[in-house]
Formats: structure tokens, C-alpha cells, sequence
């Protein structure tokens, strides 16, 4: 018996936090990182708009200047106290955004796997 051959699909979404609406989607084949993904997408967002994102989309603040990203640690430069509680507030203000994504996956809108 053959095995089905399984794909993934990456998915970019941008929701407004305030309505939780989904804004905008972007849909890739196979590996890719989430900034290369924004990139190829050419998303243009406003200035002034907020931009709360995950540490996959690390350099995005010399596209857009109003963005804010968890800090990372490294072993030569550990994370404050003041850098933990901003990080946690970051991903405190990602759980919409995970939340919406899972009610998405769980009425198969969008779908990591793909068979083929």
C-alpha cells in the first residue's frame, strides 16, 4: 500500500486586534520563514498601525518602523527583568491572535497539511 504524500502550506494572517476580523492572508508552499513569507507578500501597512509580532518575522522593524517583537537572549547577553515583562506583555497581546488562528483551523478555513 502507498503512503499519501503530505505537504504544508504556510499561512500569514493579520488580524485588527480590537474586532479580531481577519485582515488580510497570505499562503506559501512548503518551508518558509514567516519574514520571508511578509516580504514576498507585499503587504502594505499604514505607518501608524501597531505591528505585534512573533520572534520568526526578526527584522521587520527596517520595513515597518512601528513594530514590536519579543527580545531575544543569547548566552553573552541574558534578558532583563524589564525585557521578560515586556516579552510576556507581547505574547499576552498574541493570544487573539492564536485564538483566532485555532477557531480557523478548527473549521478547516486554513490547514497546515496537505495531501496530495
Amino acid at each position: 500500500m502507498k503512503e499519501e504524500k503530505v505537504y504544508t502550506k504556510k499561512t500569514q494572517i493579520v488580524l485588527d486586534k480590537k474586532t479580531q476580523q481577519v485582515i488580510c492572508t497570505d499562503f506559501s508552499n512548503g518551508k518558509k520563514h514567516d519574514f520571508r513569507l511578509f516580504k514576498k507578500s507585499k503587504m502594505l501597512i499604514h505607518p501608524k498601525v501597531k505591528m505585534i509580532t512573533d520572534t520568526g518575522y526578526q527584522g521587520i522593524q527596517k520595513i515597518h518602523n512601528n513594530s514590536e517583537l519579543p527580545k531575544k537572549k543569547s548566552k553573552k547577553n541574558p534578558l532583563t527583568k524589564n525585557d521578560k515583562k515586556n516579552n510576556l506583555r507581547l505574547a499576552g497581546a498574541r493570544v487573539v491572535n492564536k485564538a483566532v488562528i485555532g477557531m480557523l483551523k478548527r473549521f478547516k478555513i486554513i490547514a497546515e497539511q496537505i495531501s496530495k
